[in-house]
């Protein structure tokens, strides 16, 4: 028996990167894994199945909600985890930059959420995990919509673990804010900057997609039975 065993989870984002570590983690341990992306999944896994999903498309999300819902009756762990960059100094950054940033970042958790978390409620069990950066607790030049969205991210999870869990339903709300981890995007970053970034934590070195999964896996897990309203900080110990 794994740890996730006959739950269903839906990770955003889940086509490559941390996405696609977290999906393979839950579906290790028994999960069944609809792994939601704009691209195809990169990976296969007898556990995961992959759904074309944009999340700021509203309709989509209503659409794929009743599909899974019609055919599992439940989704009993949500990973919002899906984001995208688009850097520039606020003074360069254009309307059309800062809007992408937040129809992604933020208002893609929220049209995710606004739908599972109730279902959750009403089933009395669950757990939302949202991804969030150091970004969103230190800021970074550069990345004003970014760090936008990402604190913003550790706000909804503080309210809705107190939204859904206020009639005494079993839902658990927390985030993860990773450090930078070695995905396919800083692996395109010159050598010299990556060995920057791991001089400025603790521990010397970036992370791996892994250990923000196996962060993810005990939030989704019955370990995590009593955490609740949190943020976990994943990043080795960075000061920016």
């Amino acid at each position: 028996m794994g740890k996730l065993t006959n739950k269903v989870a839906v990770v955003t984002g889940g086509a490559k990167g941390l996405g696609q570590a977290i999906a393979e983690a839950f579906a290790n341990e028994g999960a069944l894994v609809i792994a939601c992306d704009m691209g195809e999944l990169t990976y296969t896994h007898k556990n995961v199945v992959g759904y074309h999903l944009n999340v700021t498309d509203v309709q989509g999300i209503q659409t794929f909600f009743d599909e899974v819902v019609a055919k599992y009756g439940k989704i009993d762990i949500l990973v919002n985890n899906a984001g995208i960059t688009k850097d520039a100094m606020t003074r360069k950054m254009t309307d059309d930059q800062w809007n992408a940033v937040i129809d992604v970042n933020l208002k893609g958790v929220f049209n995710m959420t606004r739908l599972i978390g109730p279902l959750m409620e009403t089933n009395g069990y669950g757990s939302i995990i949202n991804i969030s950066s150091v970004v969103g607790v230190f800021g970074n030049i550069g990345q004003a919509n970014y760090a936008a969205t990402k604190a913003g991210v550790i706000g909804l999870t503080m309210t809705w673990a107190k939204e859904f869990a206020r009639k005494g339903a079993n839902v658990r709300v927390n985030a993860i804010a990773p450090g930078y981890i070695m995905t396919d995007i800083l692996k395109t970053v010159p050598q010299d900057l990556l060995d920057g970034f791991a001089k400025l934590t603790m521990l010397g070195r970036l992370g791996q997609p892994h250990e923000i999964a196996n962060v993810a896996l005990f939030l989704a897990s019955d370990d995590a039975s009593y955490i609740t309203g949190q943020t976990l900080n994943v990043n080795g110990g960075m000061r920016l």
